[in-house]
């Protein structure tokens, strides 16, 4: 499996916000979402669910965010396995991140994505070959 990019969850968030104050970030969201060959993983479908269903977060009706999950499928989907959580640990130590970063970073390796999509981790930094561009950034 050969990606062009990897997304990370706050993408998919922002796509489907209805917060005015997101509205900048819905739309360029709704940009990265429309490119082909986009990856994901299970990890990020799983962090979608719980942060748009919960208090505080979208807080959508469960119904609804799986409504919504429906074209993910569409996406190509690393699934979290036993290798990945072991290479993703190593990954946390390499480079002094959270597991959950370094879980997508190894993802998006595996899914071959020379980038990531996020605002989580620094835009720009290149993380072996996978390098981190923050789409909602300012020019």
């Amino acid at each position: 499996m050969i990606a062009t990019a990897f997304v990370d969850t706050n993408v998919l968030l922002y796509s489907v916000s209805r917060r005015a104050e997101e509205r900048a970030k819905r739309n360029r969201a709704r940009e990265v979402l429309s490119q082909d060959g986009l990856a994901i993983s299970s990890q990020v479908l799983q962090e979608f669910f719980v942060q748009a269903t919960r208090k505080g977060g979208l807080e959508l009706p469960q119904t609804e965010a799986v409504e919504i999950m429906g074209p993910f499928r569409k996406l190509i989907v690393v699934p979290i396995t036993a290798n990945l959580v072991f290479d993703a640990i190593q990954f946390r130590l390499r480079h002094r991140i959270s597991y959950w970063d370094a879980a997508i970073l190894v993802a998006a390796r595996e899914a071959g994505a020379a980038r990531l999509y996020s605002e989580d981790l620094a835009h720009g930094h290149d993380y072996e070959g996978v390098v981190v561009e923050n789409p909602f950034r300012p020019e």
